[in-house]
């Protein structure tokens, strides 16, 4: 990829309302980003609102930015990218990363839990870790207190990688400064925002969406009946991804996501062999590449009337609540094509937002 493209990359990576999955549209329909940031204001445009595309300053300054601090850029497309998550249609276009990039590919399986975590359960999740990297397995974790600081010191010596929800230079939560220097060093720190990027709470849905979709396996430890820990459990199930648990007393709050969990069929976990015997009897498989990702562009274009009627159809029948895209091109009555493009306005617009499983729901 020359430079010009890989600026046109990140400017469009970085304008409001172009997502992962509306980004790939964009270049599969252009069949380049230099093609494709040409055609989106107007795109917009059509779609009632104007688009503010990130500047080219903007995209230099970030491709200074991750030089400055050793990191490398890791395209979906290009050949470093984990095949794992370049299956999803909303896996980052791209990735930040800083430390040993040929972790990216081997096995790996995530750890995530209880921020306040109990000191057995550190002392557990530090042991397992280190028995499932003996055992060839890179751990993947949030980099957060607690469990996945727990995960990632086990793991250090054999394979580490973090997932940090700001940018790959931010240390947070504080108190973990020198794991984040360990891990730069001796595993890898992967981003999907800039370098410089402070962790908001916005940030962390999608940095979960990572650890659900990296791994073959998403082990919980130690989650309250509501925390993010098993919104990433979800997540990950949701992507076929497998879900496993350790069991905690009834009379622990922080046990009783967990219990529950294993209640509802997550495969119990006591010792690394629990994990190693259930992925090796093929419980764990590969989710087939996603059938959402379909070509917007028909032998005949459709005509600027129809467009427009899908549109104002869309608009009319969406709510926030996510339909799936199939359904509204049955509601709209129309070529698939033509649905798809009054879909990608109305997106660049800002009227409408997008959801893994070919999922949609308006904005405003």
């Amino acid at each position: 990829m020359n430079e010009r493209e890989t600026l046109a990359r990140i400017r469009l990576l970085r304008t409001r309302h172009i997502g992962p999955i509306t980004f790939h549209h964009l270049l599969q329909r252009y069949g380049s980003a230099l093609d494709a940031i040409k055609a989106a204001p107007d795109l917009a445009a059509r779609g009632g609102r104007k688009l503010a595309l990130a500047s080219l300053n903007q995209a230099q300054a970030e491709i200074a930015a991750n030089k400055a601090v050793g990191a490398s850029l890791i395209w979906q497309d290009g050949e470093l990218y984990p095949r794992r998550l370049a299956q999803f249609n909303d896996s980052p276009a791209c990735l930040s990363a800083c430390g040993n990039l040929h972790l990216l590919n081997r096995p790996s399986i995530a750890i995530v839990g209880a921020r306040n975590a109990s000191i057995n359960a550190i002392q557990f999740v530090e042991n397992l870790a280190h028995d499932l990297g003996t055992a060839g397995y890179v751990v993947v974790s949030g980099m957060a207190r607690g469990i996945d600081a727990a995960a990632h010191r086990g793991s250090l010596a054999t394979g580490s990688i973090g997932v940090v929800a700001g940018g790959v230079d931010i240390i947070y939560p504080p108190e973990n400064r020198d794991l984040f220097k360990r891990m730069k060093t001796e595993g890898l720190l992967l981003a999907e925002m800039p370098p410089g990027t402070a962790p908001t709470p916005q940030h962390f849905p999608t940095r979960n969406r990572i650890i659900a979709s990296l791994p073959a396996c998403v082990i919980v430890v130690e989650a309250a009946a509501r925390s993010g820990s098993l919104i990433t459990a979800r997540e990950a199930a949701d992507r076929g991804t497998e879900v496993m648990a350790v069991p905690g007393s009834p009379l622990d709050p922080r046990a009783r996501g967990c219990n529950r969990l294993i209640q509802d069929g997550a495969a119990l976990v006591q010792t690394a062999d629990d994990v190693i015997t259930h992925i090796s009897r093929g419980h764990i498989v590969e989710m087939p590449p996603s059938q959402d990702n379909i070509v917007i562009m028909a032998e005949t274009p459709p005509s600027d009337e129809d467009i427009s009627l899908c549109r104002s159809k869309i608009l009319d029948a969406l709510a926030a609540e996510p339909v799936l895209i199939d359904a509204v091109i049955k509601w709209c009555d129309r070529p698939p094509a033509t649905v798809w493009i009054a879909l990608l306005e109305l997106e660049l617009a800002g009227f409408i937002t997008r959801h893994y499983g070919n999922r949609i729901s308006r904005l405003s």
